[in-house]
This record gives structure tokens, C-alpha cells and sequence, in this order.
């Protein structure tokens, strides 16, 4: 947990599935997916009680609502056989951004990723989701342009 200036972040826990999958459903909705809910709800609280992931959200030390959060999925760099973390999602509350949120969950999100160990932590965002790409560049992080990334999708 970090206190930065009143702003509050911790590992998610099963009470903060609630707000935290209103959250997630806007974070969806914002990369166009259709508004799920209670899906949303579902899908965190899931993903909370296998402890594989990662949740950490914010708030201010005064408020109960959460301002936004940072989920990140393990991983390992074979090549340096040493274990990753995926930043999965990152989403600010539209009414909270502009006012550090983003960035103190990235840095707590490095911070986690360096205490137990990690090589590195790798994220991908959209092409045209600029605002993102700005924090990520004043952070330090670098476009990868040595390796081409393929998905494809599975119906």
C-alpha cells in the first residue's frame, strides 16, 4: 500500500469486487466491448479468488470510491529465466484523470513487479490511444520495434 499525496493504493480484495467491476466494465466499454455489468463483476471477482492475477486500486484516503486500477498477469522471460509481469489493463476513472492516478498505479505496479522479482514488465495498448502512449513514454518505457507481436482470435 502506498500513501501518495492522500492517494491510496492495495491489492484488491473480494469487498472492492463491487466497484472494482463497475470500473472493469467501463474500462471494457472504453475499448469498445459491449457493457457487461454483472459479467464484468463475475469475471474480476473469478479472477480475484484464483489469486493468479493482480488487482491494485486507488482511492483517496478519504473516499471510498475507486479512482481506477492496474491489473497485471504473471509471466516468465525464458531468455533470462527470470519471471514477468504482463500490465494487462490499466484504467482512470474519466473523472479522475489528469490528477496522477495513472501514474502512481504504474509506479506501484513496477514497484510490485520489482519486489518479487521480475526482469521486466510488458505492456501493449492501442494505436490510437494516445493519452496511454504519452504516460508510458514520460515513464520510461520503450516501444519494442525488435520483435513483431501476432495474435489471432479464437471463436
Amino acid at each position: 500500500m502506498i500513501d501518495n499525496k492522500k492517494l491510496w493504493i492495495a491489492l484488491a480484495v473480494a469487498a472492492d469486487v463491487p466497484e472494482l467491476g463497475r470500473l472493469f466494465d467501463a474500462y471494457r466499454v472504453f475499448y469498445e466491448a459491449q457493457s457487461s455489468p454483472d459479467i464484468s463483476k463475475d469475471f474480476v471477482d473469478g479472477l480475484i479468488s484464483q489469486g493468479n492475477t493482480r488487482f491494485f486500486v486507488a482511492r483517496r484516503a478519504e473516499e471510498t470510491a475507486m479512482l481506477g486500477f492496474v491489473h497485471l498477469m504473471p509471466s516468465m522471460s525464458t531468455v533470462a529465466m527470470r519471471p514477468m509481469w504482463v500490465l494487462e489493463d490499466l484504467f482512470v476513472d474519466p473523472a479522475a484523470r489528469g490528477s496522477g492516478v495513472a501514474t502512481a498505479l504504474m509506479s506501484y505496479a513496477e514497484s510490485f513487479a520489482r519486489e518479487t522479482g521480475a526482469e521486466r514488465l510488458i505492456l501493449a495498448t492501442a494505436n490510437d490511444n494516445h493519452r496511454a502512449q504519452s504516460l508510458y513514454k514520460r515513464m520510461g518505457y520503450i516501444r519494442d520495434e525488435r520483435f513483431w507481436h501476432y495474435d489471432r482470435i479464437l471463436k
